[in-house]
């Protein structure tokens, strides 16, 4: 599943492709995939065009130029969510990887697909059918922001007061707080455990048992970490595609994610993997207490 970095990648690239541009015509594939009534769906987007792309957490929000019952299109790719943009024979892709899925589209992964006034189209992809596009409103779209998203690293909201409340009270590990995306926007297993293994702290501790030393680094780490992400356009494992057809680069800077049995970076002990938080988890229990 691509993470904050990764989607931040395909928000910046396929805003320069395809904002402005008129929609000739849409067609769905697969029903479930749009929680729209299929034929409002249609009508709204057809002769429309998105003025811009917006980002919350892992979610893609879409805007509408002309605004009228919806203003905006929000897109999940959840766990196997793609966005492939072609126009004449150039194919560009993020999100999922490409190595599991055929590119070659429209496919039998295909659920959705734009045809833009310039001849370029945008197909969204779904393995699994977990990833969803939805017409909502402003108001509506504010709605699920605020409901389903915490303050979120690299945007105002994220103060090191806002972050500090999140430890209070709680009796969850830390891997588990930086999962929860009510909490904070847009960490997943990668970043989680990277901040982590920066901020010189086992992900399974609880959160009680951190110092407010302790909380203040993982709150700088974690801009740190996603930053230098965001610079190297996300992180890869044969895997991760973005918008121009890019790999990630991120991956040869990683300290813990992916590297089980590999020999640390810094104290060269070895990266040890357990599951934690439902999720498989990196360490260094020499680096990390």
């Amino acid at each position: 599943m691509p993470e904050l970095p990764e989607v931040e990648t395909i928000r910046r690239d396929l805003e320069k492709k395809i904002a402005g541009q008129k929609i000739k015509s849409a067609g769905i594939l697969a029903t479930k995939s749009v929680h729209n009534k299929s034929v409002e769906f249609l009508k709204f987007l057809v002769g429309n065009n998105f003025s811009h792309i917006e980002r919350r957490g892992k979610l893609l929000m879409f805007a509408l130029k002309k605004v009228g019952k919806y203003a905006f299109m929000l897109v999940h790719l959840k766990m196997t969510g793609q966005l492939i943009y072609r126009h004449k024979k150039q194919i560009l892709a993020g999100g999922h990887s490409q190595t599991a899925m055929d590119t070659t589209v429209p496919n039998k992964f295909t659920r959705v697909i734009f045809t833009f006034s310039d001849g370029g189209q945008l197909f969204f992809n779904d393995l699994r059918r977990f990833g969803y596009l939805k017409l909502v409103s402003k108001e509506e779209k504010e709605k699920i922001v605020k409901n389903n998203f915490g303050i979120e690293p690299l945007t105002p909201d994220y103060t090191l007061e806002a972050f500090e409340k999140l430890f209070k009270k709680r009796q969850t590990n830390v891997k588990a707080l930086l999962l929860n995306q009510k909490l904070i926007s847009g960490i997943g297993n990668i970043y989680a455990d990277e901040a982590c293994f920066d901020a010189r702290i086992l992900p399974f501790r609880k959160v009680s048992s951190l110092t407010k030393e302790e909380i203040r680094k993982l709150f700088s780490v974690i801009e740190h970490v996603l930053k230098l992400s965001i610079k190297h356009r996300g992180t890869t494992f044969n895997n991760y595609v973005d918008s121009d057809g890019n790999t990630g680069s991120h991956i040869s800077f990683l300290n813990v994610y992916g590297r089980a049995g590999e020999k640390c970076k810094k104290c060269k002990s070895i990266i040890l993997k357990n599951k934690h938080a439902g999720r498989g988890t990196h360490y260094c229990v020499k680096c990390q207490k």
